[in-house]
C-alpha cells in the first residue's frame, strides 16, 4: 500500500517526533553519511568529463527522486510509520515556522559563524556531527537569505513559468538549456543574485551553510526541500498530461552530451533503475 508525503506544515507534534528520532538512528548508525558521500560523488558539472546524473542533466529529476527512495526506505527500517514531509518553499516562508522549528530542524546559525545553535540537529547535542564536508566544520551551518549578498526564496509566479514549460528538456541538455521544465526547476540561469539562481538552486542558496554544493545533504532540510521538487514533477506530469522524460534516446557518437547524459531507458548510476521506471511511483507513495 501507498504511503504518504505531508506537507512539513501540517505534521502532527507526534510526526514530528518521529520523523527526527529516525533521522538521528540513521544518522548514528552510518548510513546516513553514506548518503552524504554518494551526492558528493555524483555532484558532477557540466566542466568536468564524465556522466552526469545528478546535476545539470535531463536525470535531476529521476536521480533525485530515487535518492529519496533510498533514504526514506532507511527511515522506515527504523520506524516503518515515517516519510518524508515536503517544504513548499513558496508558501512557508517564514524564518520561524515549519520547518524551521525548534522540534523539527532548528533554525538559522548565527551571526559569527553561521553554526545552528537550536533545534536537534544542533552540534550541541553531539548528535549530528558533520563527518563528510568540503571543510573540517563538525557543526551544522546556516545563513538564512545570505544578509551580505541579499536572496529571496522563489515566489509562485516564478515557480509557475517553470510549470508551464510542455516540454521536459531540450539540448545542450545541460546547465545553459534555456528551454525545458527541467533546467527551469533545477535553475541554472544567467546574471548575478535571484535571476542567476532559479526556484531549486535559489532555496539551496537561500539556506546556505552546509546547503551550498555537494555536501548539500548534510542538512536534513535537503530532503524536505527535494521532497517538494518531485511533488512538483508529479504536478508538471499531470498538467501536461503525462509528458514524457527526455532525451528518449542517447546523443550520437560526436554529440558534446554522448557519454554524459542519461536517456529514458539508460540506467542511472549508482542504481540499476531507469529515468522511464521512475516516472511512476504512484505505487509507492503519494502526497497529501
Amino acid at each position: 500500500m501507498a504511503y504518504t508525503r505531508k506537507d512539513v506544515s501540517t505534521l502532527t507534534r507526534a510526526e514530528r517526533r518521529r520523523f527526527v528520532a529516525a533521522m538521528l538512528e540513521i544518522k548514528r548508525r552510518g548510513e546516513y553519511d553514506e548518503f552524504v558521500r554518494m551526492h558528493i560523488e555524483y555532484y558532477v558539472s557540466d566542466g568536468e568529463g564524465g556522466l552526469r546524473a545528478a546535476h545539470m542533466a535531463p536525470s535531476f529529476l529521476p536521480w533525485h527522486r530515487q535518492f529519496l527512495l533510498q533514504l526514506e526506505r532507511a527511515l522506515r527500517r527504523v520506524d516503518s510509520g515515517v516519510s518524508v514531509p515536503y517544504w513548499d518553499w513558496t508558501r512557508s516562508r517564514g524564518r520561524s515556522s515549519a520547518p524551521w522549528t525548534a522540534d523539527l530542524l532548528g533554525g538559522n546559525g548565527r551571526r559569527s559563524d553561521h553554526q545552528v545553535m537550536t533545534g536537534p540537529f544542533a552540534y550541541t547535542h553531539r548528535k549530528w556531527t558533520i563527518k563528510e564536508g568540503v571543510t573540517d566544520v563538525k557543526y551544522l551551518t546556516r545563513d538564512f537569505g545570505r544578509p551580505q549578498d541579499p536572496i529571496e526564496l522563489p515566489t509562485s509566479s516564478e515557480l509557475g513559468r517553470a510549470l508551464a514549460d510542455p516540454v521536459y528538456d531540450t539540448s545542450p541538455w545541460n546547465s545553459t538549456s534555456t528551454q525545458g521544465f527541467r533546467n527551469k526547476l533545477e535553475g541554472w540561469g544567467a546574471g548575478t543574485g535571484n535571476s542567476a539562481w532559479r526556484n531549486h538552486n535559489r532555496v539551496h542558496r537561500w539556506v546556505g551553510g552546509h546547503m551550498l554544493g555537494g555536501a548539500s545533504v548534510n542538512d536534513p532540510v535537503f530532503w524536505l526541500h527535494h521532497a517538494f521538487v518531485d511533488l512538483l514533477w508529479y504536478r508538471w506530469q499531470r498538467r501536461h498530461g503525462g509528458a514524457r522524460y527526455l532525451p528518449a534516446r542517447a546523443p550520437s557518437l560526436g554529440s558534446s552530451q554522448h557519454g554524459r547524459i542519461v536517456a529514458r531507458h539508460e540506467a542511472m548510476p549508482p542504481w540499476n533503475v531507469t529515468p522511464d521506471q521512475m516516472e511512476d511511483v504512484g505505487r509507492i507513495y503519494r502526497y497529501a
